[in-house]
């Protein structure tokens, strides 16, 4: 029997897919049926400071600060009781409570804050209802031109540096690819108290209506070639620290997560797979993993972990300029056209 366990954060995961931040979790029965079909832990959908701060100023403008002009009409203004006004705080603290209630694998809350009070307060609430772990995703665009790389790389390890003072449960933090050095970053984080890392979250960019001239939002969902960078990463980062190592994005299938996992990955998240398909693609990957697992006999994922990370690899310059130079010298124009 092939064991495909896996240690993430402390945590002992029955094998290495876990259903990543998206809108699946909002939903119990959808939830059940992640896992069901094999999730080993979940995580849940973002919550986000700047939605918190929105439904509490909403709150105050509309029920304590409403002007209703006539004087005897004051004593009829709706002042609702706590139990009557739902805040979306309110709301992820009920669903965490919700699905740590009814499902038996763990649950990972996530916080997109964006300042130090709203980390650590949230932060404080989400272990209170549950969680087993926490994963941070800082979604901070640097557009200040007079904002230096250093000083971004010291807000991340600031706030989770306070965070871990107020909470014991494990902090992962999921980080974008948009750093000048992110294996520097890393062992700040490290310092900081983190216990590891997810590589790599996905700025999702705007688009422009050309009638309009409006800014608009997009979304596109991820493709298999976006796990390479992924792999690249976690490759180079892969016992040169004590973090648990997660891919997060383009994650499609058995191929892209054993990939993952022979890089150094300790789980790889799903997410736009799970969108496009629903729950039966998490049962497709890790059933094909099993094969292909029996087919090239291997006994567990500890031992297929790492095998061609950087330290691990027959060529670890395969990693570094060399591929680049090789990549370009080995491409050839198509018969016909000028050289």
């Amino acid at each position: 029997m092939i064991d495909l366990s896996t240690d993430y954060l402390g945590l002992r995961l029955a094998n290495p897919l876990v259903p990543s931040a998206s809108p699946l979790s909002r939903d119990l029965d959808m939830a059940r049926r992640l896992e069901d079909a094999g999730a080993s832990a979940l995580v849940m959908y973002s919550l986000f400071e700047e939605t918190i701060a929105a439904s509490e100023e909403a709150a105050v403008r509309f029920f304590h600060e409403q002007e209703i002009g006539f004087g005897e009409a004051d004593s009829f203004r709706p002042v609702p009781t706590d139990h009557e006004y739902r805040s979306e705080l309110d709301d992820y603290l009920e669903q965490l409570t919700t699905l740590k209630r009814s499902l038996s694998i763990p649950v990972i809350a996530s916080l997109n804050g964006i300042s130090e009070d709203g980390w650590v307060r949230h932060g404080r609430q989400l272990q209170e209802a549950g969680a087993d772990a926490l994963e941070l995703n800082v979604y901070y665009v640097a557009a200040d031109p007079f904002e230096t790389g250093a000083a971004v790389e010291s807000r991340y390890a600031a706030l989770l540096h306070q965070l871990k003072q107020a909470v014991d449960i494990p902090i992962t933090m999921k980080l974008s690819s948009q750093f000048s050095s992110v294996g520097h970053l890393v062992r700040e984080l490290e310092a900081a108290g983190a216990q590891g890392v997810a590589l790599f979250n996905r700025f999702y960019q705007p688009d422009i209506d050309l009638e309009t001239r409006e800014v608009t939002p997009t979304l596109t969902l991820s493709s298999p070639y976006e796990s390479l960078l992924r792999v690249h990463w976690v490759a180079a980062l892969h016992g040169r620290d004590d973090l648990s190592l997660a891919v997060t994005g383009g994650i499609h299938s058995a191929e892209d997560a054993l990939k993952a996992l022979m890089a150094g990955a300790d789980v790889t998240h799903l997410c736009s797979v799970l969108l496009k398909e629903g729950p039966e693609a998490l049962e497709r990957i890790r059933t094909d993993m099993l094969r292909w697992l029996e087919e090239h006999e291997y006994a567990s994922v500890q031992q297929l972990k790492g095998c061609v990370s950087r330290q691990h690899a027959i060529d670890p310059t395969a990693y570094d300029r060399a591929n680049y130079v090789k990549v370009m010298d080995r491409h050839r124009c198509p018969d016909g056209v000028w050289r």
